[in-house]
């Protein structure tokens, strides 16, 4: 399994060792092949601002963009998804820092919970509809809180 994590940031104290190992845990737990590719990117508002503009026509700088390479799905135990490139992941870090504060927990909590929820539209998981978002949502809860072997932090809306 290829996790790789690049700040491009200007965020301190960013721990991207961190973010691997989660990105690691996630995928094993939704059976993603261990040969699967997945990129975490820490970016500046600036950047995410043009990101948020030109894929999702939305003004302002966001917390995560997801962009799924080879649409692959999650598996099940006795059916782990094929190879292949899963995609990218667009965290930025000072979206995150003031997310963390209004939830009343850490940054670096926030960015693991902004890295579940991109891996989860990686795979397919949407929360535009009501039935969706509790599926989504109820999901990046249990996995987070897995991880973290406690309460998870406080979901924001992405």
């Amino acid at each position: 399994m290829s996790i790789e994590v690049n700040n491009e940031s200007s965020a301190p104290a960013v721990d991207e060792e961190e973010l691997a190992r989660l990105g690691r845990y996630l995928l094993d737990s939704l059976y993603v092949h261990p040969e699967a590719d997945l990129s975490i990117i820490l970016v500046d508002e600036d950047a995410i601002e043009k990101l948020h503009i030109e894929w999702m026509d939305l003004p302002g700088p966001t917390d995560v963009l997801s962009f799924p390479m080879d649409e692959l799905r999650p598996g099940t135990a006795g059916r782990i998804t094929p190879a292949g490139v899963l995609g990218d992941i667009v965290l930025c870090p000072q979206v995150a820092a003031r997310q963390a504060a209004d939830a009343g927990h850490s940054t670096g909590e926030e960015l693991l919970l902004l890295t579940t929820h991109g891996v989860l539209h990686l795979l397919g998981y949407d929360h535009a509809e009501p039935e969706d978002e509790k599926e989504m949502f109820g999901l990046q809860r249990r996995l987070l809180s897995a991880y973290l072997g406690k309460q998870a932090p406080k979901e924001t809306r992405s």
